[in-house]
């Protein structure tokens, strides 16, 4: 049996605003596994947007785009101090009554969905995370629910492990509202990002073609990774520039940006194709005609997170190889600050993890910067 210390390192989140509402600590009570429950000793926890953007207060409110608000709108379940993270990678280390005994030791990734609804029902109307409902991965321990924690049996380290939990289920859910399917094209707006660079894989994994939108640079990396081609986001003519380099209708828009491009966007689509967004790190107020909306038969549709089918369908297409982590590299836990603003710069491709300090030579060591 590991033996499991009373105090642990994590960093919490006390407050909104700045860097300085992240505070590392090495005294934080180690949690226990209640009823149903598991204990892992976490190894790597990826980084993503919701975590700044929580921290800003930046979701606004329905009535003021900037309103101090956190993730769930009006029914905020965020409470100070709080540990954030959501992409979990690690080992069980203890279960809680009514879990076998059998799972100690199992190394898992976590869905970090609180659904809040029964097995079964796939709404998405009440759904919250680990890492904002309750204590998530900036830790050396964390406790969740047992039927989370996905045995996970493939070839990839625990650091390439912990790039994919939210990201690509966001960007798995976007798909499946947008119903891409083989043979059609989509567009990916921040394509080089977590999310982004997710949708690109699994486009492909179902047979359509994705072409992306991103910055100067990032062209080559984009198209390893499965990108038909790659339209520079700041480009005089965002419409005449698609129609020169997509051979072809653009049947699906998978926007992270929107902003003032969010127009362009739709002029973009066919008649009767669909825009899905997930993000909005160009600015979350845009301007709507709806003429192009109605006139083109356009759908939108919004999305977060993803239901537990499709948590799964990511479990299988990790276990097969379908797809591959995107790791640009990896720090220590103790110098979160640093992660998190290498993190808002945006200047790399893919996904960023941190790494508890007490396993940094042997899962962080190797892909640190």
């Amino acid at each position: 049996m590991t033996s499991i210390p009373e105090t642990m390192s994590a960093v919490q989140l006390v407050g909104h605003g700045g860097l300085d509402q992240l505070v590392y600590s090495q005294s934080v009570r180690t949690p226990s596994p209640a009823a149903g429950e598991v204990l892992i000793d976490v190894h790597a926890c990826g980084m993503n947007n919701t975590d700044v953007w929580v921290r800003e207060g930046a979701y606004g409110s329905d009535t003021d785009p900037s309103e101090v608000s956190t993730w769930r709108r009006g029914r905020s379940t965020l409470e100070f101090p709080r540990i954030q993270g959501t992409d979990i990678v690690g080992s069980i280390v203890a279960v809680g009554d009514g879990v076998s005994e059998d799972r100690l030791g199992e190394r898992v990734m976590v869905d970090f969905s609180i659904y809040n609804r029964p097995e079964g029902d796939e709404s998405l109307a009440d759904i919250d995370y680990i890492g904002h409902g309750r204590d998530g991965g900036y830790a050396e321990y964390v406790a969740v629910p047992s039927e989370n924690a996905y045995e996970i049996t493939a070839d990839i380290s625990d650091a390439g492990l912990a790039t994919f939990c939210c990201a690509y289920l966001t960007a798995e859910q976007m798909l499946v509202r947008s119903r891409l399917a083989a043979g059609e094209r989509v567009l990916v707006t921040g394509a080089s990002g977590g999310v982004g660079s997710a949708i690109i894989q699994l486009a492909r994994a179902r047979g359509a073609i994705p072409y992306a939108v991103s910055s100067a640079g990032k062209e080559e990396a984009l198209r390893e990774i499965g990108a038909e081609d790659v339209i520079l986001r700041d480009t005089e003519d965002l419409v005449a520039e698609v129609e020169r380099v997509i051979d072809g209708p653009v049947d699906v828009v998978a926007d992270l940006v929107a902003g003032p491009m969010f127009n362009d966007l739709l002029r973009i689509l066919r008649p009767e194709g669909r825009y899905s967004t997930a993000g909005a790190i160009g600015g979350p107020v845009v301007d709507l005609d709806l003429r192009t909306m109605y006139l083109k038969q356009l759908e939108l549709h919004g999305s977060s997170q993803g239901t537990r089918t499709a948590f799964r369908r990511l479990v299988d297409y990790i276990q097969d190889g379908t797809i591959r982590p995107l790791l640009d590299r990896t720090f220590p836990l103790s110098e979160f600050h640093e992660a998190q603003s290498t993190f808002m710069g945006k200047s790399y491709i893919g996904k960023l993890v941190v790494v508890p300090d007490r396993h940094w030579e042997t899962v962080g060591a190797p892909y640190g910067s």
